[in-house]
């Protein structure tokens, strides 16, 4: 007997760094979307030999090779969102420039990556301005730290009050939307500003939580970027998306306070509560 299916997972893309240690970059990002349901891929763009203490040393992928991942996937299984990491190098970003375009991607969801958790720096110096001129204005979302967002913008971000400013700066740098995110501020509470165009105007939305004290934090921003693009690939508009992506994060840092992995920062408890895979409708003639 023939099957005749009649509908397909939500898709999602990750092409970003792979995490050695299994916390952050494509590790994060495959445990993430598994959680929420969605079918995850990969395009590794460059190799980490990382830990819970930190990196010790980046191998860039060849930008040709990692062409050919990224083909190779979108060709034959098709992607609903992605989710973009660690970019090592100027060429690699020319490359994923090259995919958004050529392949029409939608719910693209940049994060910025520059700094890991321990303080190491993640990208090459060359590549922001290339990172800004290609992607930022590709991209659906940029979700950038509070390190990452002074990088961009040149100048430090020293208080909840200036999130509002930081966001029309980097929105200004030519983002279509931008989710800045305030964790690295000191206080109880975290807030971050999503901030997006619409037209000629510009709507904003907060986000607020309570501080969670604990040592496994390694990966929260990998994680949520990839959960906003997990939502966006199951439908959800984009800031629905931010708020239930901030959800899981919150829920997944929780789930983890009580473990210990490693001696240093570890990582977030990525299957708490996993669900089923989600099935969408095929379209009609596929």
């Amino acid at each position: 007997m023939t099957s005749n299916p009649t509908q397909r997972y939500a898709r999602v893309l990750s092409i970003a760094g792979s995490d050695s240690g299994g916390g952050a970059g494509i590790q994060a990002d495959l445990k993430t979307f598994a959680a929420l349901g969605c079918y995850g891929m990969t395009a590794i763009a460059a190799l980490t030999a990382q830990n819970t203490r930190g990196v010790s040393g980046i191998h860039a992928v060849p930008p040709a090779f990692l062409k050919a991942q990224i083909q190779a996937v979108v060709e034959d299984i098709g992607v609903d969102a992605v989710k973009l990491g660690m970019l090592h190098g100027p060429e690699v970003v020319e490359v994923v420039a090259w995919a958004i375009d050529h392949y029409r991607l939608q719910n693209v969801v940049l994060d910025p990556v520059m700094v890991a958790t321990s303080g190491d720096r993640l990208i090459a110096a060359d590549t922001v301005a290339v990172l800004v001129r290609e992607l930022f204005p590709r991209a659906t979302v940029v979700t950038p730290n509070l390190d990452e967002a002074a990088l961009l913008i040149g100048h430090a971000i020293d208080g909840i009050e200036a999130l509002d400013a930081a966001a029309d700066a980097l929105l200004a740098l030519g983002a279509r939307g931008v989710l800045l995110k305030g964790g690295h501020l000191p206080g109880d509470t975290v807030a971050d500003v999503l901030l997006t165009r619409d037209g000629a105007q510009h709507r904003r939305h907060r986000y607020g939580a309570q501080r969670i004290a604990t040592r496994n934090a390694h990966g929260t921003g990998c994680t949520l970027s990839s959960a906003i693009a997990a939502h966006l690939a199951l439908g959800h508009a984009l800031p629905e998306a931010v708020a239930l992506a901030h959800a899981y994060v919150l829920d997944a840092l929780r789930a983890g306070v009580d473990v210990r992995t490693g001696s240093g920062h570890g990582p977030l408890n990525h299957g708490f509560a996993p669900v089923p895979m989600r099935r969408l409708p095929l379209p009609p003639g596929v």
